[in-house]
């Protein structure tokens, strides 16, 4: 099934709540569907808390986890607390997973760092155990990791069967899980020809459900040279490919690229969102 494109904008936040609600704002103007923020401790603003503020200053816009770490919260808390967003924003909430793969930060927390079979396996039980909270009445489970008994599924999510889970990876193994488990997937890869072979990857776990699945990929490189503003700088230890492209050129290369693997849901940088508004001016919802 050819989807539509649609455009995300993926930012640590802001230094005042002035500039975070302009912000939001701004990207719901310039047409973006998802104000997305990553899950990583020191920059400006908390996940969830951010999310939220912005879903109440915004009536369109979505927003999402990119992506929410796995071991730092208890998934059927942290589902109850995407339950209670998405109920608050009227069904715009998009909850990207992972399973976390900073070590300093899991030092930092105090958290153990297992090895990534471990971290993996524990994120597949805590997809299950999130998405059974989003479906059922009650969550009961009983796993290697966690055991959750007779928990009461409060509150019911507005998006129904649920809010879209989101699990973005450049692993096998993770793709895997996500092509079974997902509704959108982000299979994470510098080249086209890795790209084509990981999604090949998720078509083979998802089966017949890979015509429901929506893919996307970040184009954190890419810079319109015709683009209204030039973008900002890439923040420190964000490394980035360099692309710099006509709109018309972009636009091409988005299009030939939806056509032959299937990728619509594209995401850019705060530092991009600006210049990067022409091409989603023309390729957005189509």
């Amino acid at each position: 099934m050819k989807r539509t494109f649609r455009f995300g904008v993926v930012t640590g936040g802001a230094a005042s709540r002035a500039e975070w609600v302009a912000l939001a704002q701004r990207i719901e103007a310039l047409g973006y569907s998802t104000l997305l923020m990553p899950d990583v401790l020191g920059i400006p603003l908390a996940t969830m808390t951010a999310l939220t503020v912005a879903a109440t200053v915004t009536t369109t816009l979505r927003v999402g986890s990119y992506v929410i770490v796995n071991d730092y919260r208890n998934p059927a808390l942290l589902a109850r607390e995407v339950a209670t967003l998405d109920v608050l924003s009227d069904g715009r909430v998009e909850l990207g997973l992972g399973a976390g793969n900073w070590r300093h930060e899991y030092q930092q927390l105090g958290i153990p760092f297992d090895e990534a079979g471990v971290r993996v396996s524990r994120f597949a039980e805590g997809v299950s155990i999130i998405k059974q909270f989003f479906t059922d009445d009650t969550v009961n489970f009983s796993g290697k990791y966690y055991t959750i008994a007779g928990l009461r599924a409060v509150p019911r999510p507005a998006q129904q069967p649920r809010p879209p889970i989101v699990i973005g990876s450049g692993g096998r193994r993770m793709l895997t899980i996500a092509a079974r488990e997902a509704d959108i997937v982000l299979p994470a890869t510098m080249q086209d020809a890795d790209l084509e072979q990981k999604i090949g990857w998720i078509r083979e776990a998802a089966g017949e459900r890979f015509e429901r699945l929506e893919l996307g990929k970040a184009a954190f490189g890419i810079e319109l040279t015709d683009g209204p503003v030039a973008p900002a700088p890439a923040a420190p230890g964000m490394p980035v490919e360099a692309r710099p492209m006509t709109t018309e050129q972009a636009i091409k290369f988005f299009s030939e690229q939806r056509a032959r693997l299937g990728v619509s849901y594209i995401q850019v940088q705060e530092r991009q969102f600006e210049n990067f508004a022409p091409v989603v001016a023309r390729l957005n919802g189509k």
